[in-house]
């Protein structure tokens, strides 16, 4: 008998953590962090380095795993590098004994996350490909089958046992035209599906109620160059913010920089993680062309230079959330030595976290910018997350004879049910929704 444990991210959006169970042996399929929560506490002053895990547990910001048989875990697995997804793995991992298994780049920046973090990480990390198929146990083998999502890397964990399989979408989008990276491996979730054997799907369903498809990452390079190729620019600040693990993104946003002459600027100490990461990998040969800036003092420095040749500088940073200590809500704040002037631009190359504080704060953001006669440029993105047909198209590959819609709270999955009724699947018997620290049991 299968047993699937929802540990985390079935109330809220992040702390993922699940666990597949079979007999005696079991698989943690990401340990996250609910950045929310996160956010609250260092606002109000507080440093996570001085947090006990029960104390983060206590407050929300990691999974409650207390009631877990540790000793039954054969294999952590994370699914791709996104904090909430991988955040909570060095606090965690020390009551584990298990081998950590991820792709190159899911690993590489949990090696970096647990150095700036001062943490030994315990157990053995295993680099695995997307595409291998590996035995953690006598009954349960992984499977990382590729997949595209905002950062590189991603990969839809199968967890196979001799009664079935297990597919664990979070998270997921079809994008068949990436910037970076190779399309999903649609053709072995069609082999998956034809087995008739895939008893759940664990679905990423945070924009379940999002018609249509979520657009290719190259639509939204598209967007991004009609952005700064296609709006007069000439004398004026440029500033664009992304989220610091799309790689493929900040890509993007170089090579317009290089072609409108100017010199490209990364400020930021997370843009700083993920770009490093990237680099170890050799991924990211491009990123020799651009100066990154870490600190507080350097970036003061430095944004001294720039606000002198502000034409000359395409700067890249951090707080498109409008996160309290992120740059661009520093330079917003009059906390940094860089004053806007009327119609400098400013990118936002992405979307709003739909989960406060981040929508009132990204809200007063754009407000104070506007009010200084800045050019505000949003939702120049494509979405990571599959929208509904997405899902549908996953649905019919794999078949599964149930479905969990996971990432969110039940406000931000219920709607999938609009998807999943009309293909012949009954709510409450083939449709699960579950809640934090539940348990299913497949029989």
């Amino acid at each position: 008998m299968i047993e699937i444990i929802s540990v985390g991210g079935y109330e809220e959006v992040g702390k993922n953590m699940t666990v597949i169970k079979y007999k005696n042996e079991a698989v943690v399929l990401d340990m996250g962090v609910h950045l929310p929560s996160l956010i609250k506490y260092q606002s109000g002053g507080g440093n996570k380095k001085y947090l006990t895990k029960k104390g983060m547990q206590k407050i929300g910001i990691i999974p409650d795993d207390s009631k877990l048989d540790k000793k039954i875990i054969k294999a952590i697995v994370p699914s791709h590098c996104h904090l909430d997804h991988t955040g909570g793995i060095m606090y965690m991992e020390e009551e584990y004994d298990c081998p950590i298994y991820g792709t190159p780049y899911t690993l590489e920046f949990l090696k970096i996350l647990a150095k700036d973090e001062d943490i030994d990480l315990k157990n053995k990390l295993i680099v695995k490909k997307q595409g291998s198929r590996f035995k953690v146990s006598e009954n349960i083998e992984i499977e990382l089958v590729n997949m595209t999502h905002s950062t590189l890397d991603a990969a839809m964990i199968v967890v196979h046992t001799p009664d079935g399989m297990v597919v664990y979408s979070n998270d997921f989008k079809l994008d068949n035209k990436p910037v970076m990276g190779k399309k999903p491996d649609t053709d072995r979730l069609k082999e998956i599906g034809k087995t008739g054997k895939v008893r759940a799907l664990i679905l990423d369903s945070l924009y379940s109620g999002t018609p249509g498809k979520s657009f290719s990452e190259s639509v939204a390079k598209e967007m991004l160059k009609d952005v700064m190729l296609g709006t007069e620019n000439t004398g004026h600040g440029l500033i664009v913010t992304s989220f610091a693990s799309q790689i493929a993104r900040l890509k993007s946003a170089v090579e317009f920089g290089r072609k409108i002459k100017r010199k490209v600027v990364f400020l930021g100490r997370s843009l700083a993680k993920y770009t490093q990461a990237a680099d170890n990998l050799g991924y990211v040969p491009w990123m020799k062309e651009v100066e990154v800036v870490t600190y507080g003092w350097q970036v003061k420095k430095k944004l001294k230079e720039i606000e002198k040749n502000r034409e000359k500088y395409l700067v890249v940073c951090t707080g498109n959330q409008a996160e309290e200590n992120a740059i661009l809500t520093r330079i917003g704040d009059k906390k940094l030595p860089f004053k806007f002037q009327k119609d400098d631009h400013v990118v936002f190359s992405c979307r709003t976290i739909p989960v406060e504080p981040n929508i009132t704060n990204r809200a007063k953001l754009e407000k104070q910018l506007i009010r200084e006669g800045v050019r505000v440029f949003k939702d120049i993105h494509a979405s990571g997350h599959g929208a509904i047909e997405d899902s549908r198209d996953l649905i019919e590959m794999l078949n599964p004879e149930k479905i969990i819609p996971g990432h969110g709270s039940r406000k931000q999955t219920g709607d999938v049910t609009k998807l999943t009724n009309g293909m012949g699947y009954k709510t409450g018997k083939d449709v699960i929704f579950m809640e934090d620290v539940k348990t299913l049991r497949l029989k």
